[in-house]
């Protein structure tokens, strides 16, 4: 594995409203600590980090615009010369301009962390992979919900992570642990 010197960190909806207990049960409990960690590590190596804020078409929703949730938490505040993209659906590249910014910045490999791991990470890994960018998704560096399926059955959180880690795998992205990002950085 080869971590280039421009590779991008994408966190994703990294906002308050993500902790929202009507959510319910998540798994990975340690990974924002994992964001964190790789967010360091692109902070002490100077390469690009990218901030996606989710704001929501749908006054129910955690990511309303006009309520605290929308607002990113603390510890992922972006600061000065770290990118801010928006976005309403949930792939991050759907009417952001992020793939332009990409290209524009020579940026051609993507690691890709936040939440949800069956919905925005997933949407914008495959956009990225489909789009040719050299795309690892953290794994221990994502959450998401327990879910029914669309049989009704219920699914456990690591189930719905594991399935989509397993979508994504080998065709749109790499799935790789942070602890092998980091010793590559």
């Amino acid at each position: 594995m080869e971590l280039q010197s421009n590779a991008a960190l994408i966190i994703i909806d990294q906002q308050k409203g993500i902790l929202h207990p009507r959510l319910g049960r998540r798994n990975n409990p340690q990974a924002e600590e994992r964001m964190l960690e790789l967010l360091a590590l692109w902070r002490r190596t100077r390469r690009p980090v990218i901030h996606v804020q989710h704001l929501s078409r749908s006054p129910d929703s955690v990511f309303w615009p006009e309520q605290s949730g929308v607002e990113f938490q603390p510890r992922f505040v972006a600061q000065d010369r770290e990118w801010l993209i928006q976005k309403q659906v949930p792939d991050a590249f759907c009417a952001t301009g992020l793939q332009l910014r990409l290209h524009e910045a020579g940026v051609g490999q993507l690691i890709i962390v936040g939440v949800a791991t069956n919905n925005s990470v997933e949407s914008t890994a495959r956009s990225a992979g489909n789009l040719g960018f050299d795309t690892w998704v953290a794994e221990d560096a994502c959450f998401t919900f327990d879910k029914a399926d669309y049989f009704g059955t219920p699914r456990s959180a690591e189930e719905v992570h594991g399935m989509s880690l397993g979508n994504l795998d080998g065709e749109y992205a790499t799935v790789v642990g942070s602890s092998q990002i980091l010793a590559a950085g």
